[in-house]
């Protein structure tokens, strides 16, 4: 009887241990060190757009990253300033 509640104690503790995870070698470990690559994701790519790129091409979808959110954030502030009840003067109409 002992014996087999020690089995089942090592059993049901063992399924609460870590799993060994393998590291695994991509094309994606030239970005892992790059800003915003954090744990547990590492460096995200989910389209895959970087898979065979250089560090040129990665810099310029960075920059088009930051220009197009700094445009949705104007975007964003025109939103809210105008249904805050502020206008331009003048037509709207040309």
């Amino acid at each position: 009887m002992k014996l087999i509640v020690a089995a089942l104690l090592a059993g049901s503790a063992a399924a609460f241990a870590p799993a060994q995870v393998a590291k695994t070698s991509t094309s994606l470990n030239a970005f892992e060190d790059e800003l915003g690559a954090q744990p547990p994701l590492g460096f995200f790519d989910p389209l895959g757009m970087l898979t065979d790129a250089d560090q040129e091409r990665f810099d310029r979808l960075r920059y088009v990253e930051v220009k197009h959110g700094r445009i949705c954030q104007l975007a964003f502030l025109g939103q809210i300033v105008t249904r805050n009840g502020i206008h331009l003067p003048g037509p709207i109409d040309m």
